[in-house]
């Protein structure tokens, strides 16, 4: 379809002729019968061709001038090249094959240029990820090759033979031929099994390029870039470029490090050959390698046909290197001027784009003429896209012209960011000048505003809203161009003056849009626009607008990604909230005055989302903006929002809700409870607690948060009326000691539940609820024979019985405060914890005797006149009994009996021969002995020295801590009231 063109009227720019070309004429000469070959350049008297493709001359050519020039090398013996000079070492890309296609080979002189320009251009593998994600097809596929298994024969003819010249000429024009019968064509393939077999074609060529089988994997090359001569599936032809050219960046990749590995060479005063560096020259190249590199160019100039014969010279173009440091530019624009010939304007385009993304990436130019050249060339061509072949073609493959240009994007797109990335400004307004003057310019329009940089589109910003006004939907929709230019703009800020007048422009085309789907397209990116520079009366605007066109037959539930997308933005820049969530006033508008209206369309846009996994994490964006603000919540009408939008969360919640998820909700949810603060109304914010209880049952996080929140309230309540309760008060912390009361036993876990009763019961009796303190140390006794066996802690099971032994250490001391109910016994939550433990704990469990040495030491605080701690304007048991001898009796008795058990148990380890056990039991006693009790009473002084024989029997206490003890005892005995230790002391040495 091409179209023909003036070359004469396009200025080029002039070029050296290269002077080693690989095929500028040959003179070829025979030696002792081998075939040795010697080059030399026969300058061409000719002019270059209009289209500055170099043109060799003939020259005279002696002995056979179509010999194969691969026969020539003398350590080749005439064998096939291809695969003899890969046998001489073992070929190590197996795994570089895998690997993207990188040409960066640091030379000096282009470094600077080079890395500008990658630096400003979007990497390849992102836009590579984006095509293959957007440009697929349902329709079927096919492929014809002959490397791979299954499909149709297809006969393919093969030319006679003839004299030895023919054979040859043959010979090097067949490379892209497929051997005879063994042609197959795949039909009705779908895209994943035309994927699969491009994939198959891969590892072919991988496979038969370490297997020494060079010309089949030149040859698998040429096929693949055959199938981009196909466009009978047009919809998926930027896919399928993306596919074979990652087929020939490998191959590329593979013929370059195979020179490089021949081009060993010879220091100067060494005599062991060295692999060149990086930044190798052409003259430490030995010649055989350059050789070798030649016979690779002349190979693929055999190529018949234009389109695989391009791709594969532009794979392996960084390979250029080993000839010459000057022909990557001539190069690169002989190509460019080449692929005039391609007549369909898709094919070209792609071809254009690989050679400027080839040509990008190599580092041995800084001259990038032939990147503007390949635009101008398309823009010169531009209207052939709308020509009556493209036209008929379009409406036999049913694809319309939108579409159709939407395919020419990717490559356009790419070409023009690099032209940008490399050029100053003013050529920038030169091809920005050249797209306005082309008819139906709208796709050229969107190129530009998809690549120029977004500063460059700020500061021009009503100028390219009133080109995207100006123009009509020649084929390429203005919606599109509209997000296009939104895009820009919400990367770069603009004057606050442009931003009103751009936003105008927007909200009249947007509001004038009835087609759903042009107007999410839109909507997304302009309100992400209106979130930046504008407040939220006109995000409103946008939310109300919103609703109205896409709640008419539940159109909504088309646009969920679309949709969720505008709360992500929304929540991620927008810095006032609380309007966000309230927006119940009398505004003005920079689009409109708002008069005495309620405006509050940010929760029926959340509403919009009837799926209830989408509506979730919505919701759960929406939390987790809020919890990145800091501040408490004090506004009614956002904490009634903000408790609308975590019921939701909330509800979604069920026995099938995995661990993770719950813990996630359960987070977001605590963090917005902990938030809301409604200053030193303490009745409202109980109110509060009250009804976040009821909305969230099914969280056991929550309701934690929720005691521990109203614990803080009881204390912050004694800390205002400073201990002094008045009656509103006293009943308020006891209405708070009540709520935790209720709600503590909704818990599931056991330890979690006894924690918390424990906690609770302190905070109501340092507020002077006895009752309620009470009522939470009974109910933690009764739980305690529930406790499991294990618990979780940090995501292992361990024991409970340490953790066991921790609470009840830290609830006896708890109890040294509580005073006795005149309705029960002395010490009766004492007498109820010992119940508790033996119903708890194992028969002769270790634990048990540490926790019974532990009661002691209460046992003998409690009998003391004074405490060492109290509850301030709580009476304890000091100042209830004053040391009474009946309460002291009853004190006796039971340590009597807890004496009894820890003696008990001495002689059960005795009896099971664990007598490290013992011993260290049996020093904790007698400590325990020589610190509570009352050693001037004989039993219990002979008590005291057979423990601690039997701690020293089998010697496996430290004998540190025997020497510590001992110098205790001596130095105690010198004060009047322990006297008594030094007869202990002798009766212990004995």
């Amino acid at each position: 379809i091409s179209k023909p063109m003036e070359y004469g009227t396009v200025k080029f720019a002039c070029l050296e002729e290269a002077t080693e070309h690989p095929l500028k004429p040959v003179v070829i000469t025979l030696i002792d019968g081998r075939s040795a070959a010697r080059r030399s350049a026969l300058r061409s008297t000719s002019t270059s061709s209009s289209t500055g493709t170099p043109t060799p001359t003939h020259a005279p050519i002696f002995a056979n001038p179509l010999s194969d020039p691969l026969l020539s090398h003398p350590s080749l013996d005439g064998s096939d090249p291809l695969t003899q000079f890969a046998r001489e070492e073992l070929d190590p890309l197996s795994k570089m094959a895998a690997d993207e296609w990188d040409y960066s080979n640091v030379a000096p002189a282009g470094k600077k240029s080079k890395d500008t320009a990658e630096e400003l251009v979007e990497p390849w593998s992102v836009r590579r990820s984006a095509i293959l994600s957007k440009y697929t097809t349902s329709e079927k596929l096919s492929i014809v090759t002959s490397f791979l298994s299954g499909g149709e024969k297809v006969v393919v003819k093969v030319q006679p033979s003839g004299p030895m010249v023919d054979k040859v000429k043959t010979r090097l024009e067949q490379l892209d031929d497929f051997e005879e019968g063994s042609v197959r064509q795949m039909l009705d393939l779908s895209q994943q099994q035309y994927t699969a077999r491009i994939e198959q074609l891969n590892n072919e060529l991988v496979q038969a390029w370490h297997s020494d089988q060079r010309v089949k994997a030149l040859k698998i090359a040429i096929q693949c870039a055959k199938l981009l001569v196909d466009t009978s599936v047009m919809a998926f032809y930027p896919s399928k470029f993306v596919l074979i050219t990652d087929i020939l960046d490998i191959f590329g990749k593979l013929v370059y490090e195979r020179l490089k590995m021949k081009a060993e060479y010879y220091k100067p005063g060494s005599k062991v050959p060295t692999s060149l560096p990086d930044n190798f020259t052409p003259d430490m190249v030995p010649e055989n390698a350059k050789e070798t590199c030649r016979n690779w160019f002349y190979k693929i100039a055999s190529i018949r046909e234009l389109v695989p014969r391009l791709y594969v010279e532009m794979a392996i173009i960084k390979s250029y290197s080993f000839l010459t440091t000057s022909e990557f530019n001539t190069a690169l624009l002989r190509i460019t001027r080449m692929i005039r010939g391609i007549g369909n304007p898709l094919i070209a385009i792609y071809a254009r784009c690989y050679l400027c993304r080839v040509g990008l990436a190599l580092n041995k130019t800084s001259d990038f003429e032939f990147v503007r050249e390949n635009l101008y060339d398309f823009l010169f061509t531009y209207q052939q896209l709308f020509g009556i072949a493209v036209r008929n073609e379009i409406v036999k493959q049913n694809v319309t012209l939108h579409s159709y240009l939407n395919l020419y994007s990717p490559a356009l797109d790419w070409i023009v960011q690099v032209l940008v990335a490399i050029s100053p400004e003013n050529l920038l307004e030169e091809v920005l000048s050249r797209c306005k003057k082309q008819e139906n310019g709208s796709l050229l329009l969107n190129t530009v505003l998809t690549a120029f940089k977004p500063t460059y589109i700020a500061v021009r910003a009503m100028d390219f809203v009133n080109l995207i006004v100006a123009s009509e939907d020649d084929g390429y929709p203005q919606y599109l161009l509209y997000r296009s230019l939104g895009e820009c703009l919400v990367r770069e800020s603009l004057p606050k003056e442009d931003c009103q007048s751009v936003l105008n422009v927007i909200w009249k085309y947007i509001t004038d849009l009835t087609d759903p789907n042009k107007f999410m397209h839109c909507v997304e990116i302009w309100i992400q626009f209106t979130v930046i520079h504008f407040s939220v009366i006109e995000l409103n605007l946008f939310f109300g607008k919103i609703i109205d066109r896409l709640r008419p037959n539940k159109a909504f539930e088309n646009y969920y990604p679309q949709l969720q997308n505008i709360i992500e933005k929304i929540v991620a820049h927008t810095q006032d909230f609380e309007s966000l969530l309230a927006m119940k006033r009398t505004y003005y508008s920079y689009l409109f005055i708002i008069n005495f209206k309620t405006f509050d369309n940010f929760l029926p846009l959340i509403d919009l989302f009837h799926k209830e996994s989408v509506k979730v994490e919505v919701c759960k964006t929406v939390i987790e903006g809020l919890s990145m603000q800091n501040g408490p919540i004090t506004d009614p009408i956002i904490i009634n929002a903000l408790m609308f939008i975590a019921r939701i969360m909330h509800d979604s919640v069920s026995a099938l809700t995995v661990e993770d998820e719950k813990r996630q909700i359960g987070q977001l949810i605590c963090g917005l409870v902990q938030r809301v603060d409604y200053g030193r109304d303490f009745e409202k914010q109980l109110s509060f607690y009250v009804e976040a209880r009821a909305a969230f049952p099914n969280l056991d996080s929550v309701h934690i948060q929720l005691v521990q929140c109203v614990n803080r309230l009881s204390v912050d309540t004694r800390k205002i009326v400073r201990g002094h309760h008045t009656r509103r008060t006293s009943a308020f912390v006891r209405a708070c000691a009540a709520f935790c009361f209720i709600t503590i036993p909704s818990l599931t876990l056991v330890h979690t539940r006894l924690q918390l009763y424990l906690l609770s019961g302190q905070v109501a009796l340092l507020n002077q609820c006895l009752g309620q303190a009470d009522a939470c140390f009974k109910a933690a006794l009764s739980l305690v024979p529930e406790m499991p066996k294990t618990i979780d802690i940090d995501g292992r099971q361990k024991s409970s019985q340490p953790y066991l032994l921790s609470y009840l250490s830290n609830f006896l001391s708890t109890l040294l405060v509580v005073p006795d109910s005149p309705e029960h016994g002395v010490l009766y939550l004492m007498r109820g914890l010992l119940n508790a433990v033996q119903r708890c704990f194992e028969e002769n469990t270790s634990i048990k005797p540490y926790l019974y040495l532990r009661v002691l030491d209460l046992l003998s605080t409690v009998s003391q006149e004074n405490y060492p701690y109290h509850i301030d304007k709580v009476d304890s048991n000091d100042k209830l009994y004053g040391s009474d001898q009946k309460f002291i009796g009853e004190v006796n008795k039971i340590c009597s009996k807890i004496v009894e058990e820890i003696l008990g148990h001495l002689k059960y380890l005795g009896s099971i021969e664990q007598f490290d056990k013992q011993s260290a039991l049996a020093l904790e006693l007698f400590n325990c002995f020589i610190i509570r009790a009352n050693l001037r009473d004989t039993a219990l002084a002979n008590m005291a020295v057979n423990l601690w024989h039997l701690s020293q029997r089998h010697g496996s206490v430290d004998s540190k801590v025997t020497m510590r003890t001992k110098a205790y005892m001596t130095q105690k005995s010198h004060h009047r009231e322990y006297e008594h230790f030094a007869e202990i002391l002798k009766k212990m040495s004995r």
